[in-house]
C-alpha cells in the first residue's frame, strides 16, 4: 500500500508554495485520509491577519480538495478507464460547499479525511472533514472535481 499512496503522491499536479499534501494515511475506493502542516512562516499569515495570524478558508478548502478529492481521484481514475489528457493536470475542482468551524493557525498540523458520494463520467463529489491538531472539526463540506479530459 505504501507505494500506492506515494505513487499517487509523485501524480499531484502541484508544487510548493502551493502543494498542501505532507503524507497519506490511506486512500480506498470509499475514501482518503492526509496530513498537512501549514508552515508558520507561510506568505499569507503576514496580511492574514496580522495580529491574530490565521490559515485562510480557501486554503483549508484546497487542502480538503489536494488530499481528499485529488488524491482520491487519481486512485479512482487508476481503477477505472477515466484518464485525463496528455500534460493536462489531473483534476480541477468544480464547486465547493465549506463551513468552517475553528481557526487553523500557523504552525499547525492538519488532517484531512475524506468519504466519496459518487464518481462517475469522469466527476467525483466528496465529504470531507478537517480537523486541528487537537483533534476538533475545523471544517467540514462537499468539493467536486472533474477529470481533464483536454480539447477535442
Amino acid at each position: 500500500m505504501e507505494n500506492v499512496l506515494q505513487n499517487i503522491l509523485d501524480q499531484l499536479p502541484y508544487r510548493k508554495p502551493f502543494l498542501f499534501v505532507d503524507n497519506l494515511i490511506s486512500v480506498g475506493p470509499e475514501g482518503a485520509e492526509g496530513y498537512y502542516t501549514f508552515p508558520p512562516d507561510s506568505w499569507f499569515y503576514q496580511g492574514h491577519f496580522p495580529q491574530y495570524p490565521v490559515t485562510p478558508g480557501v486554503l483549508l478548502t484546497e487542502c480538503c480538495a489536494q488530499i481528499g478529492v485529488v488524491c482520491l481521484g487519481i486512485y479512482l481514475a487508476a481503477q477505472s478507464a477515466v484518464t485525463a489528457a496528455p500534460g493536462a493536470p489531473a483534476f480541477a475542482l468544480s464547486d465547493s460547499d465549506m463551513d468552517f468551524l475553528r481557526p487553523v493557525l500557523p504552525g499547525e498540523r492538519v488532517r484531512v479525511v475524506s468519504r466519496k458520494e459518487y464518481f462517475r463520467f469522469g466527476k467525483l463529489r466528496c465529504r470531507v472533514q478537517l480537523f486541528n491538531e487537537a483533534n476538533e472539526l475545523a471544517c467540514k463540506g462537499q468539493i467536486s472535481g472533474m477529470i481533464q479530459k483536454g480539447n477535442p
